[in-house]
């Protein structure tokens, strides 16, 4: 509480000698004087039992002002020398790769076939891009009204954007391909339309999980599907929302393939003012980040459902992500690319935006819905829910203990109730346990 006036300390009567001893947490209260007087330093109020302690002398104003003009100075050049940098590289940038492609083809007329085809149809608007669907209703929405009915019915999509269920037709001349199709599906979905690929048409790969019993990422699907080990392939991943790329807001991803030549091209063939593409060898590393993360969301999103707090998602995802870190560096990952874009950055946008559907899933999952009756509500794939199987399947293969992500299989499974998992998870040892687990991996004692 502050003192009177006429109390102590300021008391006529009173000395600087008579102080008590110094408290290290005094009550102050500083009363500035008009701006008028800038050379005497502001009144400071105090409790009768506290030692005033004087102020830091202040700079003048002229030397305040020059030391804030050279903070400016400092900050101007180095932004001034980061356009510079950007100008250069880009007036260097090739731009061959879009200037000599004639047509794309997306396989899968879902949200993001959908929104990738906008994309890249917007990139040169002679640019014929084929979208192959399977629905009739969607093909003929789109290639009447320019909207895809199902997914987008408020988005208009570019006019080089022709829709069709002729997987011939749609592949016929083509220089890139989007595989779009889910996971669970792509391997009968391309043996039925392998005789219409050319052998060196480049596929770019925008599916995320893995095969629930064969436990292949999409590297290892579209090859042996193909019957071409040798067709080219590249992955793109990455924080991604199709409704945001739709709306043309800025996106960020990454694009991998063991050829650098390759991932290059399709850098150029994506990158615009909206989004910005990073490259990347590390084709396991994105692969198996966009699989698992799927996988963690449905994990938070059964926190949220069960109103656990913000406490136990910050702790549930970063345990989540060491997890993924674990399982990832043992199948060959690098773990520069599980803290990027297509790994870190993936898992806090599906982790913790309600668009994500297979964060939807873990919501309802707490909220007390059967999983039955929520992917039966559902238009969408949630591949967490298929890639949770898998994925436990590869902890034993490589021997990595995942609590948080077996926690969600057996959720899935119906083997385990969400408030149970948190019981049993909350229950672990609790000293230095996963790193002392993570150890006991690494040596093979599991």
């Amino acid at each position: 509480m502050a003192a009177s006036l006429f109390e102590p300390p300021f008391s006529p009567n009173n000395s600087l000698s008579s102080f008590p001893p110094f408290r290290r947490n005094p009550n102050r209260f500083f009363l500035p004087l008009p701006r008028s007087s800038t050379a005497a330093p502001p009144i400071c109020l105090c409790a009768a039992d506290d030692v005033i302690v004087p102020l830091p002398p202040q700079l003048p104003a002229d030397e305040q002002s020059e030391k804030t003009r050279d903070r400016r100075k400092v900050v101007r050049v180095a932004w001034e020398k980061l356009l510079r940098w950007s100008r250069s590289l880009r007036s260097k940038a090739k731009t061959d790769v879009l200037e000599r492609t004639k047509k794309v083809v997306v396989l899968g007329g879902g949200s993001f076939g959908t929104a990738m085809a906008a994309h890249v149809a917007d990139r040169k608007s002679q640019l014929q891009v084929n979208l192959l669907v399977r629905d009739a209703q969607v093909c003929q929405s789109i290639n009447q009204t320019h909207l895809n009915c199902k997914y987008f019915p408020t988005h208009k999509l570019p006019e080089n954007v022709v829709a069709t269920t002729d997987a011939r037709e749609a592949l016929q001349g083509a220089d890139f391909c989007f595989h779009a199709v889910p996971v669970q599906f792509s391997a009968s979905f391309l043996e039925g339309i392998a005789e219409f690929v050319h052998p060196t048409l480049p596929f770019i790969s925008l599916s995320k999980g893995l095969e629930l019993n064969t436990y292949r990422m999409m590297s290892q699907i579209i090859p042996r599907a193909l019957r071409n080990p040798r067709q080219p392939y590249v992955v793109l991943s990455g924080p991604s929302f199709s409704l945001e790329l739709m709306n043309k807001l800025p996106t960020a991803m990454v694009v991998a393939s063991k050829d650098k030549k390759m991932a290059n091209a399709v850098q150029q063939l994506l990158a615009s003012r909206n989004m910005r593409i990073n490259t990347s060898s590390d084709v396991t590393g994105v692969e198996i980040a966009g699989a698992l993360k799927n996988v963690l969301a449905i994990a938070a999103g059964i926190v949220e459902g069960l109103n656990l707090g913000n406490n136990s998602m910050a702790a549930l995802v970063t345990q989540g992500c060491s997890e993924i870190r674990w399982l990832a560096t043992k199948m060959g990952a690098k773990s520069t690319t599980l803290t990027g874009l297509s790994g870190n950055g993936d898992i806090m946008l599906t982790c913790f935006v309600n668009l994500s559907r297979n964060r939807r899933v873990g919501v309802r999952l707490g909220s007390g819905e059967k999983l039955d009756d929520i992917l039966s509500s559902m238009n969408q794939v949630a591949e967490g829910v298929s890639t949770a199987g898998a994925v436990i399947a590869l902890a034993q293969k490589y021997k990595v203990k995942l609590p948080v992500l077996t926690a969600v299989a057996r959720i899935v499974d119906n083997e385990l109730t969400p408030t149970k998992a948190v019981y049993e998870l909350m229950n672990l040892p609790q000293v230095g346990w996963f790193v002392c687990l993570f150890n006991c991996c690494e040596r093979g004692d599991f």
